[in-house]
């Protein structure tokens, strides 16, 4: 049997290190350097651009920027994107890019940047003048599974638009993070989609709260999303059991109904060169009624052992109420300081009670 001089020696060649926490070592925990970082969906009551996310991600001391949205960007010149990029940099950021859907009969689908492949096209230039190795996109959301052609339909579709775009995105060093987004995409849907699509190039942006929204345990979905992962945007969820099925209200990070200690620890093993971004949209509650019968007609496929596993975290979880801005507060005020609050709450769990970030 080893010694634990020799067992942490042992940890140490294998590049992980002993995790302290509160000053005192954490036993039988490692710290294996997981990147640790905000995507700005999280304060979007903000409306801040590039330029200020870049300053609020570096002032929580975060490793990693994912910016969602194509709209956060003063302009999309080069000059402008090389110099945000050196900014980061300069502040210990790496910046990921992010945009919305690029499926052309998704119901979420906008022509503010053309049509889905010149979209695209835009999003992969922006993210590798900013060195980000992904652009982040999504298919659309749960109204897509009512469709003609259901969700089926709405996976080629997309697919169709990702190979049109492979050798740019290629050339480029880009990779194609597509979300489970919105409950579109149950995750064994999403690995259909990349493995269609071609993996080599095209991977999951790995939604952990978003995986309540399609019936799935957030621990079903790593098993299943974290092999393909190439980015995240994750979030804490406390789930149970109403009247109609189950309800869902999004938390802070640790403080939901999944043991997020364990589901770092299974991350780490999957995917432990993908970043954790942080994206809390707390405080409300949705419905999940999957005793209606009518409901299943937009999950036809759904697997029995994956809903079980739903079922059983709903059994845990106890009744929430949504959140409320103190009365007669300014509700716009309101709503920019519990965002920060959550996101700050998180970020802070992050990394004292899970061991994630590269910096302190």
């Amino acid at each position: 049997m080893k010694s634990r001089r020799e067992f942490i020696g042992t940890l140490a060649t294998a590049g992980a290190v002993v995790t302290y926490v509160g000053g005192s070592s954490s036993r039988g925990a490692t710290e294996r350097k997981i990147k640790l970082g905000i995507d700005n969906f999280a304060v979007r009551a903000m409306n801040w651009k590039a330029d200020a996310l870049i300053d609020y991600a570096a002032k929580l001391k975060t490793d990693s920027l994912l910016i969602s949205d194509l709209n956060a960007f003063t302009n999309h010149e080069e000059s402008y994107l090389k110099g945000l990029r050196k900014k980061a940099a300069d502040l210990g950021l790496q910046i990921q890019l992010g945009t919305w859907s690029i499926c052309p009969t998704s119901k979420t689908f906008k022509k503010d940047w053309g049509t889905a492949e010149e979209h695209l096209a835009l999003g992969i230039r922006m993210a590798h003048t900013l060195g980000s190795p992904v652009i982040r996109v999504v298919l659309g959301s749960g109204e897509d599974r009512k469709s003609a052609g259901g969700i089926e339909a709405r996976i080629e579709d997309t697919v169709k638009v990702c190979q049109k775009l492979k050798t740019q995105a290629v050339d480029a060093g880009v990779k194609i993070a597509v979300e489970n987004h919105a409950g579109d995409l149950q995750s064994w849907e999403l690995v259909q989609l990349i493995t269609a699509a071609g993996k080599d190039f095209v991977g999951a942006n790995m939604d952990s709260g978003n995986a309540t929204w399609t019936l799935e345990d957030p621990m079903t979905s790593l098993e299943i999303l974290g092999p393909y992962a190439l980015t995240t945007s994750l979030r804490d969820s406390a789930v149970w059991e109403s009247e109609k099925g189950a309800t869902v209200q999004w938390t802070a990070m640790g403080e939901g109904t999944v043991d997020m200690k364990a589901y770092f620890k299974r991350f780490a093993e999957l995917c432990p060169n993908v970043p954790v971004h942080v994206e809390t949209i707390s405080g409300f509650n949705r419905e999940i009624p999957y005793l209606d019968p009518g409901f299943w007609t937009t999950f036809p496929k759904a697997r029995a052992s994956d809903f079980a596993k739903f079922v059983a975290l709903a059994k845990k979880g106890k009744a929430r109420a949504p959140h409320q801005h103190p009365p007669g507060s300014d509700g716009k005020l309101a709503e920019q300081e519990y965002q920060q609050a959550e996101i700050e709450r998180s970020i802070k769990n992050c990394k004292t009670l899970f061991g994630l970030g590269e910096k302190s």
